[in-house]
């Protein structure tokens, strides 16, 4: 979903990594790799050497709405320039057999990298061109490589999607995020008194219907019934709603339909 460009700084961020972009090839692919970036609050994007030059309108065009990487990159002849004052870096690739680096997955990479940051360590996180991704040459300069659990039989991942993983899991690392929330439209959860009611409403209009037979089962039951309630994280609008069906069942029988 795209949105607007705002000029404020979000609340969660603060260091954070370098993304660099060595020998990007289509200026689609440098904007939906920033739209996917400030998705997540990365905003520091650098080019090494982008195959059709630097500014790109296709690249503005894709961006939709994340101006504000695009306006505020660097571009640089080569990956040394564009990864002089960075302390560590990341390299994204499939496992490089050749070089002998730490392999992370995207989590681990990114909380390697948010204790760095807070350290106060700059990080860069390396991407390499569409088609064939990055040489030796540039993931010899990284620190450590980041590869992406994928399925085998099918591993190929474009570039927004591979900055978005990354970008998603630099995010996840702050913690602030809830696992589960719970969203009330509008209501409220019942309160103990309101559950209570709703239950003597349900015993009365079972006893009424001759639920509760046997009647030395009759306790039992309706402690079931108890239990049952006490499980169901209700709102007022669910006692509400309750509370009319029951009522409905009354006027339903009293109409002798």
């Amino acid at each position: 979903m795209s949105g607007t460009d705002h000029a404020t700084q979000p609340d969660w961020a603060g260091p954070q990594p370098v993304v660099v972009l060595v020998d990007p090839q289509m200026g689609e692919n440098i904007g939906f790799a920033a739209r996917a970036m400030w998705n997540f609050g990365l905003e520091h994007m650098r080019l090494v050497n982008p195959r059709d030059g630097w500014p790109n309108e296709r690249a503005t065009a894709t961006a939709s709405g994340a101006a504000r990487v695009l306006d505020k990159l660097g571009v640089h002849n080569t990956t040394a320039d564009a990864l002089g004052d960075l302390n560590y870096v990341f390299a994204t690739t499939a496992r490089s057999r050749d070089l002998s680096k730490p392999v992370m997955t995207p989590e681990r990479a990114m909380a390697h990298a948010r204790a760095l940051t807070a350290e106060g360590k700059k990080v860069g996180i390396l991407f390499g061109p569409e088609r064939a991704g990055l040489e030796n040459a540039a993931i010899a300069q990284a620190n450590a490589i980041i590869s992406v659990p994928v399925n085998p039989g099918f591993a190929s991942l474009n570039l927004a999607q591979c900055v978005l993983l990354v970008a998603y899991e630099w995010r996840r690392q702050t913690g602030e995020d809830i696992a589960e929330v719970m969203e009330l439209a509008g209501t409220e959860f019942a309160t103990g008194i309101e559950v209570e009611k709703l239950f003597e409403h349900f015993v009365d209009r079972l006893e009424t219907a001759g639920f509760f037979y046997p009647d030395h089962k009759a306790e039992s039951m309706k402690l079931n019934l108890r239990n049952l309630f006490s499980r169901m994280p209700m709102t007022q609008a669910d006692i509400q709603t309750f509370h009319g069906m029951l009522r409905q069942f009354v006027r339903w029988k009293e109409r002798g339909e």
